[in-house]
Formats: structure tokens, C-alpha cells, sequence
């Protein structure tokens, strides 16, 4: 059984409840996404299915994807994301996937990649207080400080936070609820932030039970 689909987040709203508590909630666009390929035990060694997601115009595609394309009889597509499955039964090149596979309550694990912010300081990246803004202190606002360990190791021990690349990274929040499902708009509403742009590529799982709420970082 297929267990996720490819999605695009629209952008952050807020719905409410029949108490008059607003809820914040993300859109995503869940979907249709066809079944180009399913990949078997016997010969490929693991059971998964390949979903496509978005239009894309043939001429577009390079010669084997066209060939890809054709030979499972579904239109080219500009995303393509493996979904690793227990079963394969019920299951098969030409299937569409949408929204419906979502129910309202349901939970589910999101993946999205964060927004890039290039080459950042401290301040920014993990939110250092920065130097002191008295007099003299002009120089030191967002600088690093002292990285050193004196004489005793005299080196700097490794994963220390200092400036670089800030986010662009992909990471997973799990046990997001779905407050709506609407299989005929291809829309899902889930409470909560998730991580990414508007219109960035989003990887929608059923979740997995026992599973704590948290943010990992694949």
C-alpha cells in the first residue's frame, strides 16, 4: 500500500474552531501524482513505488524519460520521488495517487527542505547575543568572540558554532495533524508550520506510530 505523496506548499493560514480558536495551519497542494514506475524485490532488491508530480512539456525531457514516461502510459512529469512500501498489492504503473489518501485527524511526517540564507554570521545562525553596544563596543556588535581553549588543548575543538551556510537543509517534522483533506481541490490543510518556501517540494508520509514529535534533520 502507498504510504506518501509528492506535494507543493502554497503558503500559511489559520482556520477555526467551533470554540473560536484560531488554529495556524499550511496549505499544501497534495497531488495527483500517477505511479511511474514500482520497484520489486525479485529485481530490484527493495519494494518501493516512484511517483511523479507536476506537468512538465515532452520536449522538455531527455530521451530516456521520455521512454520512461511512455512505457507507463502517464504524462511527463517534473518531479520524481521513490516512497519505500510494505506491500505491493493493489498497486500499479499507471495509478494515480491524490488527496484522498489523507483523512481528516489523520498525522503525518512532512519533509521539506528550509530555506536557504546563504553565508550568515553567529547572531543570525544560531542567535548569539552579539557584543556589548556601549561605548567602544561598535566594532563587536555581531562578531564571533573568543573561539579558543587556551594554552590546554590549544585547538579548536570540532563543531564549534561559528559563521557559515544557515539552512537550505532537509528536514522532517513527524506527527503533523491533517485538519482538512479536500481530494477534489488536491489540497491538504495540516496544523502547523512545515519546513520550506512557498512552492517548495514537499514529501507527505502517513506517520509512523509511537513516533515523538520533533524536527530531524536528514
Amino acid at each position: 500500500m502507498i504510504n506518501g505523496i509528492i506535494g507543493r506548499k502554497v503558503g500559511m493560514t489559520q482556520v477555526f474552531e467551533d470554540s473560536g480558536k484560531a488554529i495556524p495551519v499550511t496549505v499544501i497542494e497534495a497531488g495527483p501524482c500517477p505511479v511511474v514506475q514500482v520497484k520489486t524485490q525479485e529485481r530490484d532488491g527493495y519494494q518501493a513505488v516512484q511517483l511523479g508530480f507536476g506537468k512538465r512539456k515532452e520536449n522538455k525531457c531527455n530521451n530516456p524519460r521520455r521512454g520512461q514516461f511512455a512505457k507507463a502510459g502517464v504524462e511527463p512529469v517534473r518531479v520524481l520521488r521513490e516512497f519505500t512500501v510494505e506491500s505491493l498489492e493493489d498497486v500499479s504503473v499507471g495509478d494515480t495517487v491524490d488527496a484522498s489518501l489523507f483523512s481528516e485527524g489523520e498525522m503525518v511526517d512532512v519533509t521539506g527542505t528550509s530555506k536557504g540564507h546563504g553565508f550568515t554570521g553567529v547572531v543570525k545562525r544560531y542567535g548569539f547575543k552579539g557584543g556589548r553596544k556601549s561605548h567602544g563596543g561598535e566594532q563587536d556588535l555581531r562578531r564571533t568572540g573568543s573561539i579558543g581553549a587556551s594554552a590546554t588543548p590549544s585547538r579548536v575543538f570540532k563543531g564549534k558554532r561559528m559563521p557559515g551556510r544557515y539552512g537550505a537543509k532537509r528536514h522532517t517534522v513527524q506527527n503533523l495533524q491533517v485538519i482538512q483533506a479536500d481530494p477534489e481541490r488536491n489540497l491538504l490543510v495540516i496544523k502547523g508550520g512545515i519546513p520550506g518556501p512557498t512552492n517548495g517540494l514537499l514529501l507527505i508520509r502517513k506517520a509512523v506510530k509511537g513516533s515523538g514529535q520533533n524536527n530531524t534533520e536528514e
